[in-house]
């Protein structure tokens, strides 16, 4: 929500008069000198939208802010033109209504159209997130990055590296949406004060590494496409199982750790799964992901995939003592079982821990054949919103 600066005005007085944390409202306006706000300014507030009133017979602005549970101010802030002595009828307000819904829909048709739109309107209404690009897929589309926190702890999270684990970016951005939620209501998010876990980490999280895929999978192939992703899976139309990004490189099969080994006993082809490609970090998928990580150095990573209902941890020996001691705590919180090896090597968690020594997670959701149903949703984020709060937090 957008508002104009009067005289005397500050961005304090805004914390007050909409009970907004201040670093929130500061965040959200980068651009603005906190110590000198100018008249006609505009300043965000985040956490809000405007409504319209429509003025009826007998009305006044306090008590419309009494029925709305608002401070008076606040009306005479979003409606400077209007002469409280003098309300006509039918002459619309504006009304600050504060969020406390979620926007995103994870039970929607999920693909990547729906996830820009959930970002856009994310993005409007808390603008202190960090809206960037990690970079572009295959058909260019964004592998958009948004960062939440300011916090020394850098940590990542990320989703849908497989097409048809799809839900695991349901999940993400549905976290995300609470979280904010919690920030600006100042309220708890699985008993750990928002504010708090904002302050202690800086958030980076990955919603969809593979935009492309995850289209395929939910709408089927482009056109220009169709012949040629059909004969990569194997002469079906069916893309339900489709895990690689759109020239049929499974993603997260691509990073260099135990690489060349991993390659002798995986499909020496491209196609719906498995094929590590031709060498490793060769998509401009985990090009992006592998330059992300090694200019931010994250204190810790967190994959999303899906089923199992595992924690896989642990990578060669390589993992810090401190990864143990988290999967234990993402155990407990979850319900799922902490795994330190698997025979299974060249993924994006493996290549974290072997190249920065740092706690790195695949975390396994739901159980059952990829792509789970959406009717597992609620069940996977009740386990997994506390796993996700534990990750940001010392």
């Amino acid at each position: 929500m957008k508002i104009q600066v009067r005289a005397g005005d500050t961005l304090e007085y805004y914390s007050r008069l909409f009970s907004i944390p201040l670093v929130l409202i500061a965040d959200a306006n980068p651009g603005i000198d906190p110590e000198q706000l100018q008249i006609d300014e505009t300043v965000h507030i985040p956490g809000f939208r405007e409504n319209t009133y429509t003025i009826r017979y007998g009305d006044t602005l306090s008590g419309i802010a009494k029925s709305y549970q608002l401070k008076l101010d606040t009306l005479f802030l979003l409606n400077q033109e209007v002469d409280p002595n003098n309300l006509s009828v039918g002459d619309e307000l504006f009304i600050p209504i504060r969020m406390s819904k979620r926007v995103v829909d994870p039970k929607a048709h999920y693909d990547f159209t729906r996830l820009k739109a959930d970002i856009e309107a994310l993005a409007e209404l808390y603008p202190f997130i960090q809206k960037r690009e990690a970079g572009r897929s295959v058909l260019h589309q964004p592998l958009y990055d948004l960062r939440i926190g300011k916090g020394q702890r850098k940590v990542q999270i990320n989703a849908s590296f497989h097409a048809n684990e799809w839900i695991t970016t349901c999940v993400l951005m549905t976290f995300l949406n609470d979280y904010l939620i919690m920030l600006t209501n100042g309220q708890k998010i699985s008993q750990t004060p928002a504010l708090s876990l904002y302050e202690q980490a800086a958030l980076s999280a990955i919603p969809m590494v593979n935009p492309d895929g995850v289209n395929l999978v939910r709408n089927g192939p482009p056109k220009e496409l169709e012949k040629e992703l059909i004969t990569l899976n194997n002469g079906s139309a069916d893309f339900s199982g489709w895990k690689a990004n759109i020239r049929g490189i499974d993603l997260n099969k691509q990073f260099p750790a135990n690489w060349e080994f991993e390659k002798k006993r995986k499909p020496k082809k491209p196609g719906p799964r498995d094929f590590l490609g031709f060498k490793p970090i060769s998509e401009p998928e985990t090009m992006a992901m592998a330059e992300l990580v090694q200019k931010e150095r994250f204190a810790r990573l967190l994959s999303l995939h899906t089923q199992g209902q595992e924690i896989y941890w642990g990578y060669e020996g390589l993992e810090p003592l401190e990864s143990k001691r988290l999967a234990h705590d993402f155990a407990k919180l979850s319900g799922y079982e902490a795994v330190q090896y698997v025979d299974s090597f060249v993924g994006y968690k493996d290549w974290f821990i072997q190249e920065f020594r740092k706690p790195g997670f695949t975390i396994e959701l739901g159980i059952g054949q990829n792509p789970l149903p959406i009717s597992q949703f609620d069940e996977i984020y009740t386990d997994i919103q506390p796993l996700l709060v534990r990750a940001l937090e010392s």
